[in-house]
């Protein structure tokens, strides 16, 4: 075999066509090949022949033993469609032959060993395949910072917690993430950053400018306030709490008003109660509301609920409660509900807050003029941001501070080190502001702050804060071959590699990657002098890391971010069930759903257990509104607690979670076809493909149309387009038809019993969620490897393709050694070809 550097010298230096005799990258699997394609031959070729292609998979056309993988990967941008890269048919059919959803139930089934053998050889195959001609999918070099990134990565190089809704839009998702779609910046977009800028940097610097801010909290409507709210003191009922950073000292006006109906009346206004607004936990103010007299007449109640008191520039929280009166029996013939937030089906019992506003510095024109050289507070934001000061008032002392501050500061927010040219415009703005030419009534303290703010406000609008950048890749085919990391690397995995372009990122890009996946933020100093060392790459080094940001309360954002997408947490905030049907649903439950599974997936990720905890667990998280849902006792009080089940409770995994149930549900019924969609798509990553454009709506019950609704659905797959797609989705979501729409365990449905029976793709007879879990825990690696998906798209910020398949068996078969602990499917995502490399194609 010639030598590496001689294959170098021949193909670069000298320019000589130099002619290898390359073998096969599946050559040595012969044997493999062969008993793939006999099972192929006999369990395949009825539905997936070149005559009769089912979902336009030909595996005729495209046998094993005749594939040239190299031709077909190297010319892929060829291609005229998606079915002509024999890659991506074959992953294909290892997905649909893992998970036992082919051949199809109804027809001649491999044993569970036939399964195994052809599933792990049908493996080998293509994982020799992507060893030999490894490829990334292409990803942006610019992708702007989600907008919760964005405000991860304020508070962490700035110091400050701000809510960065009022400012920017929300993100739009692709593939269940919204770090996908966030390649362009509009003028529209970019005046919003502008904006956000200029806040940001007024509220972080904190200097006394004496121009009012304000804030304005509305409660949501459906938000019952008759019992003790979590986060608010013991002894309070309803209301909010408010986290804020004040921009700077002063006097701030607080302003409350009341629900009220439709005809302007406070709600549950039946005798006195007293409202109290507390900052940082001490009681500063009291209101007591009392009934008015006579003809009723609410218009003053609440126009007088505002008090001015003095706050210190930083963050605070501002409380705004009622004291609680107990609670008291209803004397009523039916249960009260557990809702109550309006006067028609669930009247309020106690009055409620609609809104707090809150405004300030207020201050007259005179004690403007005061306040614009006034002295500072030191607030945290001020620690984090001035870490030296100018030794005198000379613009060269000036100057020389606020190169120090302003390098390391964008350092951190550049995600890099950075140079002269980097700090220029930075520089230029402060530089214009301590200009001592210009005419100012600002002392030169002051001048200096706002140098450093205008400065600091260039920086969040730079591109190389805004935008994740990864530099364009160098061209020399040198590079491509001597940092491909591949295992047994030879000549001729080398030489394949080139053909890829396939290159390592940098240490910082690395640094980026890493600290937007655990942390949705910024990477901290630690992280950027490893880098900066060119150590960060080092696998001992990467893997510490990891695991010290892992213990970070910042990897919070896993499960905030991440998790939230990945099970639809996000889209319980637009789940309004039938409230005829379901009363007793309101923002507190919606709340408690969000809260149990985001709960669970915390503390699996805490405690670093199974990933396989989040589908079977002999316990959960409740609050006593969610477990007076559950039918569960002695839970009291609106904190989440870990509570141990009984072993016949309907309540455990995330399958059984009110967050997921209610998601995948109408507003009026249950809908076995969206819960088995979203099981399929995310649980098992076999999403079935969309319905054709023609298929007519199920109809609603009727005295014309079937009486159950999965005699109807029956119905509905008469339609043959319907029938293949329903096959394996109906039963898997009537698995889960003992659930409600809003998660509640039931019996029946109106007068017919429950049939949560079916028969799962895989050939495997359920009769409840039960079953159906055990069903996921048999072949475990199906639920590990869609985790791995999600994870690996939420990590790369684009769409997991197959040519990421190999990537993910190794992850899994990694995992499997540690019983699929969730840190080691993390620490596998980030020592992963795909997170570390990238393609310049």
């Amino acid at each position: 075999m010639i030598p590496l550097t001689a294959v170098t010298f021949f193909r670069i230096v000298l320019g000589v066509s130099l002619v290898l005799v390359v073998a096969s990258p599946t050559d040595s699997l012969g044997d493999d090949i062969t008993q793939v394609e006999s099972f192929i031959d006999q369990f395949c070729m009825d539905c997936h022949s070149q005559s009769d292609a089912i979902a336009d998979l030909d595996l005729e056309s495209i046998p094993l033993s005749d594939v040239d993988w190299t031709g077909s990967l190297s010319s892929e941008r060829k291609l005229s469609h998606a079915h002509a890269d024999p890659l991506s048919d074959w992953e294909t059919a290892l997905k649909r032959i893992a998970s036992r959803q082919m051949p199809p139930a109804d027809a001649d089934r491999p044993t569970d060993d036939e399964y195994r053998r052809v599933t792990e050889q049908l493996g080998r195959v293509l994982d020799a395949v992507a060893l030999a001609s490894p490829r990334i999918p292409r990803v942006d070099s610019l992708r702007r910072l989600t907008r919760t990134e964005f405000q991860n990565s304020v508070r962490d190089l700035l110091g400050i917690e701000v809510d960065i809704t009022a400012w920017l839009p929300k993100d739009e998702s692709s593939g269940g993430f919204d770090n996908i779609t966030v390649g362009d910046l509009s003028p529209s977009l970019m005046s919003r950053y502008l904006t956000a800028a200029e806040q940001i940097s007024r509220i972080a610097i904190g200097r006394p400018v004496g121009t009012p801010m304000g804030i304005n909290v509305r409660l949501p409507a459906d938000l019952t306030q008759e019992r003790h709210i979590a986060g608010l003191p013991l002894g309070t009922r309803g209301g909010t709490n408010i986290r804020h950073t004040f921009a700077e000292s002063g006097v701030y006006e607080i302003a409350v008003r009341l629900t009220r109906d439709r005809d302007e009346m406070i709600e549950g206004l039946y005798r006195p109660h007293d409202l109290d607004v507390l900052i940082d936990r001490v009681p500063t103010h009291r209101w007591t509301l009392k009934p008015p007299k006579g003809n009723r007449d609410d218009t003053l109640i609440d126009a007088n609920l505002n008090i001015r008191v003095p706050i210190t520039a930083g963050p605070h929280d501002i409380a705004v409660t009622f004291v609680s009166q107990g609670d008291s029996l209803l004397e009523i013939k039916r249960q009260p509900f557990d809702s109550a937030y309006n006067r028609h089906r669930h009247p309020r019992q106690q009055p409620a807050l609609f809104e707090v506003s809150i405004v300030g510095p207020l201050t007259s024109d005179e004690q403007v003029e005061q306040t614009r050289n006034r002295t500072t507070t030191n607030t945290p934001s001020r620690q984090r941001i001035f870490t030296t000061g100018p030794q005198s008032s000379a613009v060269d002392d000036q100057i020389a501070a606020a190169d120090t501050i302003l390098r390391r500061l964008a350092r951190v927010a550049f995600r890099r080190d950075v140079t002269d040219e980097d700090l220029l415009t930075a520089m230029t703005f402060f530089e214009d502001a301590i200009d001592p030419n210009r005419e100012s009534d600002l002392g030169w303290r002051n001048r200096f702050d706002l140098g450093i703010e205008r400065a600091v406000a260039s920086i969040l609008v730079n591109p190389n804060f805004l935008f994740h950048v990864e530099s364009p890749v160098e061209s020399s085919v040198e590079r491509s071959v001597e940092n491909l990391d591949t295992p047994n690397a030879n000549v001729e995995d080398s030489i394949d590699s080139v053909k890829t372009s396939l290159v390592r990122i940098s240490d910082f890009e690395l640094a980026s990657r890493l600290a937007s996946f655990l942390w949705s933020s910024l990477p901290d100093e630690e992280l950027l002098d490893l880098a900066s060392s060119g150590t960060l790459s080092n696998p001992d080094v990467l893997s510490a890391q990891v695991s010290r940001m892992l213990s970070d309360e910042r990897s919070r954002s896993l499960v905030d971010h991440f998790a939230a997408q990945w099970l639809y947490l996000r889209n319980l905030d637009a789940i309004t069930p039938d409230l005829r049907l379901f009363p007793d649903f309101d923002e507190n439950l919606r709340r408690a759903f969000r809260g149990e599974t985001a709960s669970l997936f915390a503390h699996v990720l805490a405690t670093n257990a199974s990933l396989l905890t989040l589908i079977d667990t002999d316990y959960t998280f409740l609050n006593e509104r969610l477990a007076r849902h559950y039918d569960i006792p002695g839970v009291l009080g609106d904190e989440f607690r870990k509570v141990k089940l009984p072993a016949d409770s309907h309540r455990g995994g995330i399958l059984r979670h009110g967050s997921i149930l209610s998601v995948t549900s109408y507003a009026t019924r249950t809908s076995p076809t969206i819960r088995g969609n979203w099981i399929l798509e995310n649980i098992v990553g076999t999403p079935p493909p969309p319905p054709p454009p023609d298929v007519p709506t199920l109809k609603e019950k009727s005295a014309l149309t079937a009486a159950t609704f999965r005699e109807r659905l029956a119905l509905h797959r008469q339609n043959e387009s319907c029938a293949a797609c329903h096959a394996l989705i109906d039963p898997v979501g009537f698995s889960l038809d003992h659930y409600d729409a809003v998660g509640r365990w039931r019996t029946y449905d109106g007068e017919h019993p429950i049939d949560a029976s079916g028969t799962l793709p895989d050939g495997t007879d359920v009769d409840g969620v039960e079953d159906l879990e055990s069903s996921l825990l048999e072949n475990p690696q199906m639920f590990v490897s869609c985790f791995t998906e999600k994870l690996m798209t939420f990590a790369l910020g684009r769409m997991v393709t197959h040519h990421d398949a190999a990537a993910v068996r190794g992850i899994v078969r990694a995992a499997e050694r540690d019983d699929y602990r969730i840190t080691s499917i993390i620490q596998a995502v980030v020592a992963s070809r795909p997170f570390q490399y990238r393609s310049r194609l």
